[in-house]
């Protein structure tokens, strides 16, 4: 039998993307997992991270949560955790009708889901944010614009409950936003919630970072700290083109974390992983967003090659006793995703040249996710960029992860996507 062996179960949200993750986790530990899932139907993005037989138990929540509610006080869980981000709210809510002692604070709910209400809970606290509307109004935007003095400058518009970049619209000049914030007002997001309201933001120019916690009872551990690159695909702004590991020891690191723990504490984050993006501009950081749930896209398994933990190792070792959560980390090796991104909607006609990827000296694993004969479209959000792939690369040298990098954008340049032609 397991030393740490426990009939009380973990009780995940929606466990999907990286929320797969903590069922193995917790039953190597020797905790039964139970899943909760909050929507009829599973998300077609979510289908291939969703391993129903790892659970001890499939609770469905829609239009049956007091039924969960009282299923899961008679099974008296050790914690119930979001896993993927449409799994936050219906967390929270299940956490303080039957975990009160570990749910973060109710009255906060919004601030850890709506980018908006977010922004001002951030606020209020006295931390500084980028100038932001959130409305279904454009002639209140329009007077808004003008007397924040960002007539001319660039902007962002996107919906204020959304995530994985979805909607996510960068105005050159301020030129047009009224189209922009007209295209999604009222239609659903890919996320199947309606876009009620659009935000609308002061585009924010610097260098993008996520710091990755775990937090309980309000102490915030960092799990690591990664820098983005996005680039402009076409239109499309904050499309992924690389996530890199930054060194513990980065003169960047303390102020960045110091920020982040102003803003989950302003939010009610206390418990949980979470991850934060900041965006470290010339006048000091500035949040990006909060994301009350595990970094997606299978982070954590990432993580733990960089620094030999993650946010899901974390929340284990907290919730059995099995040990301390340190409150920061240490870079074991340098780790770089690299992410595919496509110009061009076609069909692919050389995958083979993906076959090179595995000879460089770096490289770690990789998913790809098209071959010859698929339809791509051009990449405009992060779910676009997974539904392509990426390449992990992980070494002791930075030099060699370096010139890694630039060669698998060099290899994949060279794939054929022949364009989809005019349609009668």
């Amino acid at each position: 039998m397991h030393p740490h062996r426990t009939d009380r179960p973990a009780v995940i949200v929606d466990p999907f993307s990286s929320g797969g993750l903590y069922a193995p986790a917790f039953a190597a530990a020797g905790v039964p997992v139970v899943a909760v899932v909050s929507h009829r139907e599973i998300h077609p993005v979510y289908a291939d991270s969703y391993h129903p037989d790892d659970f001890t138990e499939v609770l469905s929540l829609h239009g049956r949560e007091e039924e969960v509610v009282a299923r899961l006080r008679e099974l008296d869980p050790l914690c119930i955790l979001p896993g993927a981000d449409i799994g936050v709210g219906p967390a929270d809510r299940l956490a303080a009708a039957v975990l009160p002692a570990t749910a973060n604070p109710a009255g906060l709910a919004d601030a850890r889901r709506h980018k908006y209400a977010m922004a001002l809970a951030v606020a209020d606290a006295g931390l500084p944010v980028l100038r932001q509307l959130c409305s279904d109004d454009p002639a209140e935007v329009a007077a808004w614009i003008e007397r924040t003095g960002l007539t001319g400058r660039d902007l962002v518009v996107k919906p204020p409950k959304s995530a994985s970049t979805d909607g996510v619209t960068r105005i050159p000049g301020g030129r047009g936003w009224q189209e922009a914030f007209a295209a999604q007002l009222g239609h659903l997001n890919q996320w199947q919630a309606v876009n009620d309201q659009m935000l609308v933001q002061e585009y924010a120019t610097g260098t993008e970072y996520v710091v990755d916690v775990f937090s309980h009872d309000g102490r915030h551990t960092v799990a690591d700290v990664c820098r983005y690159r996005k680039v402009d695909s076409g239109g499309h702004m904050a499309v992924y083109e690389s996530l890199a590991w930054v060194p513990e020891d980065d003169p960047v690191v303390p102020e960045l974390v110091r920020y982040t723990e102003g803003v989950l504490d302003a939010v009610g984050f206390r418990w949980g992983a979470a991850h934060v993006e900041v965006m470290m501009t010339a006048d000091g950081p500035r949040l990006i967003e909060v994301n009350a749930r595990p970094h997606g896209g299978g982070h954590p398994r990432f993580c733990r090659l960089a620094t030999g933990d993650s946010q899901v190792d974390r929340a284990v070792r907290h919730f059995t006793g099995q040990g301390p959560v340190e409150a920061g980390y240490r870079l074991q090796q340098h780790v770089r995703v690299v992410f595919l991104i496509s110009r061009t909607a076609g069909t692919v006609r050389n995958a083979e040249v993906f076959d090179r990827l595995a000879a460089l000296p770096s490289h770690h694993s990789s998913l790809l996710s098209v071959g010859n004969g698929d339809h791509v479209d051009v990449t405009k959000d992060l779910l676009d960029t997974l539904a392509l792939g990426f390449v992990v690369l992980a070494g002791k040298d930075a030099a060699t992860v370096e010139d890694d990098h630039a060669a698998v954008r060099r290899i994949t340049s060279e794939l054929v996507v022949e364009p989809d032609g005019p349609t009668v």
